[in-house]
């Protein structure tokens, strides 16, 4: 199995209306560090997994719609919680949407994005393609 990571950063504001979230019930900032991995059992005819250009472009075009947002005001987060999680499955599968027609998007095994909130924490989703 190969795989390509790429990292990208993006802020949002949100709340996480919970008791067991403590002070982050409360509309707070957060900054991300998103790292995109795409896995593909066997490498393309250029020896490569995904173009890295093409795949930074994706990653930052799914970003843009939650960079500087609020998610307690984004549509797709209407009824649910933006958790670290949450978004991460989010991004993953709004990156694998987009590679859905692209010749080497439909060979990827798979798609995880991690997201790291400070160098102490983070989450990941695993977004199996080839089940």
């Amino acid at each position: 199995m190969f795989s390509l990571t790429v990292r990208r950063h993006f802020m949002i504001a949100h709340s996480l209306p919970r008791e067991a979230f403590g002070p982050a019930q409360a509309l707070h900032g957060a900054t991300f560090v998103a790292e995109v991995t795409f896995r593909r059992r066997a490498l393309n005819q250029d020896s490569i997994v995904l173009d890295i250009g093409a795949a930074g472009g994706i990653i930052e075009d799914v970003l843009s719609g939650l960079n500087y947002k609020n998610l307690d005001e984004h549509p797709d987060f209407e009824g649910k919680l933006s958790t670290t999680e949450a978004l991460a499955e989010y991004i993953a599968h709004a990156v694998a949407a987009k590679l859905k027609d692209d010749d080497d998007g439909r060979e990827l095994a798979g798609i995880d994005v991690t997201l790291r909130e400070n160098p102490d924490a983070w989450a990941t989703y695993v977004y199996d393609l080839s089940a």
